[in-house]
């Protein structure tokens, strides 16, 4: 496990989210980023709770945001380096963010994401 602090985690999250892909950054639309330490129930890394853009027929604007959370455990406790945190939370942050954009865990396998 690498002990990143939450400080420091929140930069990396930061900088993997400017770093999403054009078409990703330019077309995300209503989401907030979370970080929490772990998930109350289950061992993930990342959970995008929402609405798809896929799905989405008359949203009007005055809906909450999607959510897009990282865990920060468990994600610190899979890498061996920091340089792999950075990795890590790039993946899971492309894998949410994926799955705003309508893309279902088969299709993100297909594509290495999963």
């Amino acid at each position: 496990m690498v002990p990143i602090p939450m400080e420091r985690f929140e930069q990396l999250v930061g900088d993997a989210l400017d770093a999403l892909p054009g078409e990703f950054a330019t077309r995300i639309d209503n989401v907030v980023v979370v970080i929490e330490e772990e998930h109350p129930d289950e061992d993930l890394l990342g959970l995008y709770e929402g609405v798809p853009l896929t799905e989405r027929e008359a949203y009007g604007g005055m809906e909450l945001p999607d959510t897009v959370t990282l865990y920060r455990d468990p994600i610190c406790a899979m890498c061996a380096s920091e340089s792999e945190v950075v990795e890590q939370v790039r993946v899971t942050l492309v894998h949410e963010v994926a799955h705003h954009f309508g893309m279902d865990d088969d299709r993100l396998e297909e594509l290495g994401w999963a």
